[in-house]
């Protein structure tokens, strides 16, 4: 039995404990049964936690898996060292919908497939394209999704499965603004990008609705670095896409990408 508590002290992230837990339930998997052990998909966060946990077996390998290289949301393929690559299985599969989906949003199709009564942790990333849109979800629950989705939103919808090699990088929508800030603190963007006042920026912070780099923030003080995502809920993600100067006040000039 793995000392859990000792392998999950450096965890400060409450709400990460469960996640992680299930982790090192995989890695007992893998180590008493000699067999391939997987993890729910995870964002980035995520899954830089789960390898602070991976990275201390030296017994075991691991691979992260999302259909595309630079995905956002992927799950962690665990197995002993002596596997070879092409002795496991892939763990995922690609879905493709198609129909009369004009005008339908990422959050439509995720809650259509959510109706279903099927996990978030289940789901990969949802790939908007101009006539159809491709989803990356575990193995286990594809046939499921194949038979039973339908509709998403009012919308007739046809589902297949695709190869993961006909998986294409989704349209990403987005507008670049130039702002002004006093500096790179995070509550200092985040004003800038919706044109709040900093105690209103202060607040969405210390009530836990912003993420920087999909890791919790509650310090308004944090300073945000070039290439940074920034997401608070109930108003959307922005990059720092470039930082252009310093003003003859001192304020700084920054190019926010605001992502739709």
């Amino acid at each position: 039995m793995l000392d859990k508590e000792k392998l999950l002290n450096h965890i400060t992230d409450e709400d990460q404990i469960l996640n992680m837990r299930k982790v090192l339930d995989q890695i007992e998997i893998v180590l008493n049964k000699h067999t391939v052990g997987i993890t729910d998909f995870m964002d980035p966060y995520e899954r830089r936690l789960a390898k602070s946990i991976l990275n201390r077996f030296s017994e075991i390998l691991y691979m992260e898996l999302g259909g595309v290289d630079k995905g956002e949301r992927k799950v962690i393929s665990i197995y002993p060292e002596y596997f070879q690559y092409q002795d496991i299985a892939i763990p995922i599969a690609a879905l493709i919908i198609e129909g009369n989906i004009a005008g339908l949003s990422h959050k439509d199709f995720l809650g259509g497939i959510l109706n279903l009564g099927i996990n978030r942790e289940k789901i990969g990333d949802i790939l908007i394209h101009e006539d159809n849109v491709q989803v990356v979800v575990k193995r286990e629950i594809s046939d499921f999704i194949l038979i039973n989705l339908s509709r998403v939103g009012k919308a007739k919808v046809k589902v297949r499965e695709i190869p993961l090699n006909e998986l294409k990088p989704g349209n990403i929508e987005y507008q670049d603004i130039l702002i002004t800030v006093p500096s790179l603190r995070l509550d200092a963007l985040i004003s800038g990008a919706w044109n709040l006042s900093r105690k209103a920026s202060q607040r969405l912070i210390e009530s836990k609705r912003v993420k920087a780099n999909w890791e919790p923030i509650e310090r308004v003080f944090k300073d945000i670095e070039e290439g940074d995502i920034i997401s608070v809920k109930g108003y959307g993600r922005f990059i720092l896409n470039s930082i252009k100067g310093i003003s003859k006040k001192g304020r700084v000039r920054v190019e926010l990408r605001l992502l739709k």
